[in-house]
């Protein structure tokens, strides 16, 4: 008999798994040695990564440390280890390249069964900076809270239970969204990942001061007596009630990571299994073709006919499906809220506060042919007269316009009724709407005077090196120019408020839009034969990227 006809188990013996921990261990080793030799910049940055967490974790231990025996220790530690376990299961999803050495679609094509490879995941995704400072939180959690024999024995089953917690959390939530973060909407995410940071710190800056106006860490205690039944801190939680003497909560607390860890690995392994057996979309047939015929449904067929349609349509497409389009319009919209609601709940805002919305939103309308990159000298072959490029540039205000107008609606009202001053609420929407016309009317004109090339690269570049005088000029100068013309409307409403008249205010609404609809249609018109005439300098300057 041939080795062609012998048995495919005598042939293709099956990998043994005993030992694959450690070899994921010194696999993990040696990935991060050889990518720390690739260059010198890659060893300087690890060097200082490390250095700087190894100083924070210092600080945090030792100021874990100064709370024992603090009657709101409790509290702070386990809101605090809440907090980071939320950490770890957000990140992978903002973050996904953060540790390419563990994804598990590189390991499809081998002889690996489901739970030795868990198991080796598992212990080699401890080895890391990230792992590192969770270790030290934790030591230093239980440090603060430990007192008694009880609250030692549970404080060493706290510490890897909630090292395990965490890892397994994050390693479940990334398996199981491996080929969302590789995908498009994945890079969207990252990309959106700088503005979840800034609003959050808004938020964080927004609590701390409610805190201290509030009379301190006592006003967090119920928040804790939640989230100390929550699996992310419960363990730690548990070291508490065990120095307390409250055996039976510390062991109920505990039992309830020990569940969440079993059930992480559990979904882990159903997620890694399905991971590398089933097909993803690359491998599936294409969607049959739409046989419905070519006319515009749905949403498009309220648009305007011609043109002015097809470069809305590619417009809002931008808006959904570009990354760096998509986090520009979500940025102006989270901050063009947050600033006015944040301050008009502090009591310490106006409601004219929201006109900061009108003006984030504007700023879109700036460098309108960049975000085309070098895909504009499609655009710019359409583009044969002063009235196709009136007509493009019409067209993109009109898409401003349609996701502007009613957000700033929202917000101008919202803040009014925050503040209950509903007079000022009339004058505060003319402002707007005459704030945001003036805007469109220079962010044209900007648009063709100072075009710049966004790059595609790097989630926070947004210039590329070399246009950075163009871009400040664009914007900057803009905004000041549209500042002098909205000057009239801002002159009037002053004025009312001055001589008392709030009665009037009303007269603002229709002024400021009719005005702000003039200022517009005249920078449109000012901007399409400068637009026309230069699009040989247009186009050369947004292919840079």
């Amino acid at each position: 008999m041939s080795v062609l006809d012998a048995p495919v188990s005598a042939t293709a013996p099956v990998a043994p798994t005993t030992g694959l921990t450690p070899v994921f261990v010194r696999l993990k080793l040696a990935l991060l040695r050889n990518g720390l030799r690739q260059s010198s910049g890659r060893r300087a940055a690890f060097i200082v990564s490390l250095v700087l967490t190894l100083l924070l974790a210092a600080g945090q231990v030792l100021g874990l440390v100064l709370l024992r025996g603090n009657e709101h220790a409790g509290t702070v530690v386990v809101l605090l280890t809440g907090v980071v376990a939320l950490g770890w299961a957000v990140l992978p999803l903002f973050f996904p390249s953060g540790d390419d050495t563990l994804d598990p679609t590189r390991l499809v094509m081998l002889p690996l069964r489901p739970r030795p490879l868990i198991r080796a995941l598992l212990v080699s995704s401890m080895i890391g900076i990230g792992p590192l400072f969770t270790l030290c939180l934790a030591v230093g959690s239980v440090l603060a809270l430990a007192h008694g024999a009880a609250g030692v024995l549970f404080a060493v089953v706290a510490v890897p239970l909630t090292m395990l917690l965490c890892v397994a959390l994050s390693r479940a939530v990334a398996t199981a969204n491996v080929r969302l973060l590789n995908s498009r909407k994945g890079r969207d995410l990252a990309v959106l990942s700088g503005l979840v940071i800034a609003v959050g710190i808004q938020f964080v800056n927004f609590g701390a001061q409610r805190l201290g106006q509030a009379g301190g860490l006592s006003t967090l205690d119920p928040v804790a007596a939640v989230v100390r039944w929550l699996p992310g801190a419960s363990a730690v939680a548990s070291v508490d009630a065990a120095s307390d003497g409250a055996y039976a909560v510390a062991a109920a607390q505990l039992l309830i990571s020990v569940a969440a860890l079993v059930a992480l690995m559990w979904m882990w392994q159903g997620s890694l299994v399905k991971l590398m057996t089933a097909p993803d979309g690359s491998t599936l047939a294409a969607a049959e073709p739409d046989r419905t015929g070519s006319g515009r449904r749905g949403p498009s067929a309220l648009l305007p006919e011609g043109r002015t349609a097809t470069v809305m349509q590619r417009s809002l497409r931008y808006v959904a499906r570009d990354p760096k389009t998509k986090a520009a319009w979500v940025t102006a919209l989270a901050v063009g809220a947050i600033v006015p609601l944040l301050n008009a709940v502090q009591g310490t805002g106006s409601v004219y506060f929201a006109c900061f919305a009108a003006g984030m939103l504007g700023m879109q309308m700036y460098n309108q042919f960049g975000q085309d990159t070098s895909a504009f000298w499609m655009v710019a072959l359409t583009i044969s007269s002063p009235r196709d490029a009136y007509v493009e540039l019409r067209a993109r205000a009109y898409v401003l316009l349609l996701l502007t107008l009613p957000f700033t609606l929202v917000v101008c009202a919202v803040t009014a009724a925050v503040l209950g001053d509903w007079r000022s609420l009339p004058g505060a929407l003319g402002l707007s709407f005459a704030l945001l016309g003036s805007m469109l009317a220079t962010g044209a004109v900007a648009s063709a005077l100072f075009p710049y090339s966004i790059p595609q690269e790097g989630a926070f570049k947004n210039v590329v090196p070399g246009q950075g005088g163009l871009a400040w000029i664009s914007i900057f100068g803009g905004m000041v120019a549209a500042g002098l013309l909205a000057s009239p409307v801002i002159a009037a409403t002053v004025w009312m408020h001055l001589a008392d008249h709030h009665d009037a205010l009303w007269l603002m609404v229709p002024g400021g839009l009719a005005y702000g609809a003039l200022v517009a249609w005249a920078g449109l018109r000012i901007a399409a034969p400068r637009t026309a005439n230069r699009l040989p300098e247009i186009l050369t300057a947004v292919s840079k990227g």
